[in-house]
């Protein structure tokens, strides 16, 4: 690949203490940052380098999200039949898990890309998935695999085991995390990763649990599982097992450096203390918590214990800063207390955090920030902000100033996905019509599924 000069950017390089960069240009080689400083003088430095003016926009980093379910696209605008549904084992009963048995192979993959259109135009250049579909359980990983190299992203891809469709659906969803990651051995690729996903503690027997750790031993991977979401998943564990979640994942085996727990919400500090012990990786989804009326994680608490606290969401729209946004009001609604949830909080989650959380999936390759070394993974942001703009205000102008749609321009490895809004390596117009179709077939099977 040619040396690739970004000039007339101001570049957000997310590192500590840097101020933002006027008139900055950054280097472009081989995938990664080869250069970074002022314009002028890497033009002069490079001049053979084929040159991308940013226009005076923002350069800066790709967002990074922790925790995702692209199976879920489907789901838009769907209709549930019966009742409101009264709480989250209710949502997960009469939604999620009729939904995720109406995905077939292509509707898997569809749902991908669906998603994957989403990421690019938000500006997400790194997603952390969590895949499920009990029908179409074997190679589904294959398929998510196809969507992601065909967009140019980076994606963490799993699939959740679970008991809950019996025996033979727990084995293959075993076999197909095992599968998947010794895969990866012969893809080499660097848009791909692996874990080895789980549902939750109130679907996973003992036997269950002791199978997954078996079956990963020799994989140097670790977990991905929701923990405590809603109360529920505490109460099951404490009937049926004497401990609480946390406690009994940890004697399971299940935590450490390696592995990440979705939401937390309803942990206690005895469970904290074990998950900082464990160096576990928590994810924050504000918004999904707040439509599924679960209540709002001690984030604040965990962050000031030295939890690696990321951000995520939960399937939900790929513009992280959404999420920022939610994250930054939610506490404050739920504590009454606008002192709750700093700026620099929500930068910790979603940038450093995420930057750290992904190199347990890509430990050779920097992302994240903008530094000699580190990925090309950029985008470009036309925002002009009306008012003071530097390193120490920023936070507070993405949460109050960013919008999806000032995302111009794309970058993975190098690579323009993205430029000035046009998408180059994915057709949006056909996935979106061929995403219709699959869709409408997949609500007459939801319907016909009893909850």
């Amino acid at each position: 690949m040619d040396d690739q000069l970004i000039i007339n950017g101001r570049l957000v390089t997310w590192l500590p203490d840097a101020e933002i960069v006027e008139n900055g240009a950054v280097l472009v080689r081989d995938g990664r940052i080869a250069a970074i400083g002022p314009a002028p003088e890497l033009r002069e430095t490079y001049p053979q380098a084929e040159q991308l003016d940013a226009r005076g926009q923002l350069v800066m980093p790709g967002n990074i999200c922790a925790h995702t379910h692209f199976y879920g696209a489907f789901a838009r605008g769907m209709g549930i039949p019966g009742p409101p549904m009264q709480d989250f084992p209710d949502i997960l009963a009469r939604l999620w898990w009729r939904l995720d048995r109406a995905l077939f192979d292509l509707d898997v993959q569809y749902s991908a890309l669906v998603c994957l259109v989403d990421a690019i135009k938000h500006g997400t250049t790194t997603l952390i998935d969590h895949h499920a579909s009990p029908n179409a359980i074997n190679n589904s990983l294959d398929q998510i695999a196809v969507a992601v190299e065909q967009a140019g992203v980076r994606a963490a891809l799993c699939y959740e085991v679970t008991d809950r469709n019996g025996r033979d659906g727990t084995q293959a969803g075993i076999e197909e995390n095992v599968r998947f990651l010794h895969s990866l051995r012969e893809r080499d690729s660097q848009l791909l990763a692996g874990t080895f996903g789980l549902h939750a503690s109130l679907s996973l027997s003992d036997e269950t649990l002791a199978d997954c750790v078996t079956a990963v031993q020799k994989l140097h991977s670790g977990f991905h599982i929701h923990v405590a979401e809603h109360e529920a998943d505490e109460y099951d564990a404490l009937h049926n097992y004497g401990k609480r979640v946390v406690h009994r994942l940890a004697d399971a085996g299940i935590l450490g450096p390696k592995s990440l727990v979705a939401h937390c919400v309803h942990i206690d500090a005895a469970e904290m203390s074990l998950l900082r012990e464990t160096g576990t990786w928590v994810t924050h989804q504000p918004r999904s918590n707040m439509n599924n009326a679960v209540g709002a994680a001690d984030v604040e608490g965990m962050l000031r214990l030295g939890i690696p606290v990321c951000l995520g969401n939960d399937g939900f729209s790929n513009n992280m800063w959404t999420e920022w946004k939610t994250a930054y009001l939610l506490h404050k609604a739920a504590h009454r207390d606008p002192r709750r949830m700093n700026g620099l909080d929500v930068v910790q989650m979603a940038v450093h955090n995420n930057a750290a959380l992904a190199r347990v999936f890509w430990p050779d390759l920097p992302l994240g920030k903008l530094e000699v070394g580190a990925a090309a993974d950029m985008i470009f942001v036309d925002y002009h902000a009306t008012t003071p703009l530097n390193a120490g205000n920023l936070p507070w102008h993405i949460v109050f100033g960013f919008e999806s749609s000032m995302v111009t321009t794309t970058m993975v490895g190098g690579k323009l996905l993205m430029q000035d809004r046009q998408l180059l390596t994915l057709d949006e117009a056909e996935i979106t019509e061929r995403s219709r179709e699959l869709a409408t077939a997949v609500w007459q099977r939801f319907e016909k599924l009893s909850a």
